[in-house]
């Protein structure tokens, strides 16, 4: 066991309890395979299942898996014109089950996400029943403020890229905290608490996953 592994494995019941007081339940996983199956785990058969633009779920394998069980799947994608997108993001508001990841989160258990099109962090706030967050151990911060450093030097760049946007960061790599039309930090979202007991369901992964 490397020392990154064996601090995860001490900070996991530390953690757990942070999230536990702000109402959120957290489960740890090793290996990105254990985390695929741990979500999974948490769907019933049935469920009507969606994500928002989620690496971290992609890369560990769940949003394949999906389509491999009894779900009725909501996928943003499958919108050919601009009224299908704006019915599929109704659906998605209502749907049981929201797949995400979090850009980063604290050792106080609160959750921070940075958002452009803005509908994660709108259904991670409120709509679907349940919320499922998927995180890699690097992204725990000390604070709120240490997040948002994170988000903004390591996260956003990439996420730029990944979605094409014609953003300062996308060109030079490093945020200019811009007001550009294609920005993708348009809302800051902390999660620091969550009303409804479990609803949000926290997966923390030891590899590395995501930005």
């Amino acid at each position: 066991m490397s020392f990154i592994e064996e601090r995860n494995q001490k900070a996991q019941e530390t953690l757990r309890k942070a999230f536990q007081k702000r109402n959120m339940e957290m489960h740890y996983c090793s290996t990105a395979a254990q985390a695929k199956e741990t979500i999974l785990s948490l769907i019933p058969e049935g469920s009507s299942v969606t994500w928002g633009g989620t690496e971290s779920m992609k890369e560990a394998g769940v949003l394949d898996a999906l389509y491999q069980k009894n779900y009725t799947i909501i996928n943003r994608a499958d919108a050919k014109t601009p009224e299908e997108s704006r019915a599929l993001y109704g659906k998605m508001v209502c749907c049981d089950y929201f797949l995400t990841s979090t850009n980063a989160f604290t050792v106080n258990g609160e959750l921070v996400n940075v958002d452009g099109a803005s509908n994660r962090v709108a259904c991670i706030a409120h709509g679907p029943q349940h919320v499922i967050v998927l995180a890699s151990m690097d992204k725990l911060c000390a604070s709120v403020p240490d997040a948002y450093d994170r988000i903004r030097a390591l996260a956003s760049p990439p996420n730029a890229l990944r979605v094409g946007a014609n953003t300062p960061c996308a060109k030079t790599g490093v945020c200019g905290d811009c007001l550009s039309p294609d920005c993708i930090c348009c809302q800051i979202l902390v999660t620091r608490y969550s009303r409804v007991p479990g609803r949000i369901q926290i997966v923390l992964c030891g590899e590395k996953l995501g930005f």
